[in-house]
């Protein structure tokens, strides 16, 4: 792939580039998933017993009413969310990703069907599905490679429990035809197995265990759509994270330090005005002045060096490449923080 992030997001515009890395899942990858979307699980029994106390002879007496028993039914909802931004391609190029995450946030199992459309209203050209065009990221890289699992719709659809989630590729060739700056988009659609339609409408007995199941907000079907950025300019971009514990070991526990390297790469063009950009994770304290660019230290402060800590909003790293071409080499940023 000629753009790769593991951070598995960057935007980029056509003559001014700026390169974004947030680093979107850490909270929930060190510090556990802290909200159940699914809610109380499809065949739960709830009871409830109403009792009446009251003084009978100077004994207090007790009556009990019958049990109310209700059994939790079934909900069938589903999320899907863009993982990778704007891809950077050229025109020719083939089996160029997109990322997605497939969330179940019903309440109980459900098998889902994926499709692919890469012929969409909006874009300037269409990519071509390749064959196949779906795959399981099963090797977690965020890109499509030798290691992932092709989807084989009745065969391989995938069964996720209340709030699991699946990494899904979208793998397209780009059209010879597509010119520099031009998008196009793919779409990625899940249905549920169940079935879908308008929220509230139910399938008697097709639930968890035997009872009903009843479609959520997202009527057991959800759509999202990447882009493509047709584009001179070719970069890499790949991110790793470096745990050292307070304790000597490379746990990631409260009081750790984070590591975290980016290098980042122009491969093919000359990118103007490049500018990284690193949102400090959810969950995490910035290290002060930690900024270190191709081993220099960089000032938290906005001054005359390319670096700073941007507080304006949530803290991000900010460090100003400037123009950069194939043989400006690689450009390697470090800083640090503190699981809180």
């Amino acid at each position: 792939m000629t753009v790769a992030t593991i951070a598995r997001a960057s935007g980029i515009c056509r003559s001014r580039f700026q390169i974004y890395v947030p680093i979107l899942a850490v909270a929930s990858l060190l510090l556990g998933n802290l909200a159940s979307a699914a809610g109380t699980p499809a065949g739960t029994v709830i009871d409830n017993i109403a009792e009446v106390t009251f003084d009978l002879n100077g004994t207090t007496a007790t009556q009990q009413s019958n049990v109310a028993s209700i059994t939790v039914e079934e909900r069938i909802d589903v999320v899907v969310t863009l993982q990778s931004g704007q891809v950077l391609v050229a025109a020719n190029d083939a089996n160029r990703s997109l990322l997605f995450s497939v969330t179940n946030t019903g309440n109980g199992s459900e098998t889902f069907s994926l499709a692919i459309d890469s012929i969409l209203a909006g874009d300037d050209f269409d990519p071509v599905p390749a064959v196949p065009a779906i795959y399981f990221d099963t090797d977690l890289s965020g890109d499509f490679s030798a290691g992932d699992v092709a989807y084989d719709p009745g065969t391989n659809d995938p069964n996720m429990a209340a709030d699991e989630s699946v990494d899904i590729l979208l793998v397209n060739d780009i059209p010879s035809t597509a010119l520099n700056g031009q998008i196009g988009r793919s779409e990625l659609s899940v249905a549920a197995g169940t079935g879908s339609g308008a929220p509230g409408d139910s399938f008697a007995g097709q639930g968890d265990g035997g009872v009903d199941a009843v479609l959520g907000s997202s009527g057991g079907l959800a759509v999202q759509f990447g882009e493509y950025l047709v584009s001179d300019v070719q970069m890499s971009i790949v991110k790793s994270v470096l745990v050292n514990d307070q304790f000597g070991n490379q746990d990631p526990i409260p009081g750790a330090t984070l590591t975290y390297t980016a290098t980042v790469e122009v491969t093919t063009g000359a990118a103007t005005g490049a500018a990284f950009r690193d949102v400090v994770p959810t969950g995490t304290t910035y290290s002060a002045n930690s900024i270190l660019l191709n081993g220099g230290a960089l000032s938290d402060a906005v001054d005359a060096d390319l670096g700073e800590l941007d507080t304006s909003g949530a803290p991000t790293v900010v460090v100003r490449l400037g123009d950069l071409s194939q043989a400006d080499g690689i450009q390697t940023i470090i800083f640090q923080v503190t699981i809180d």
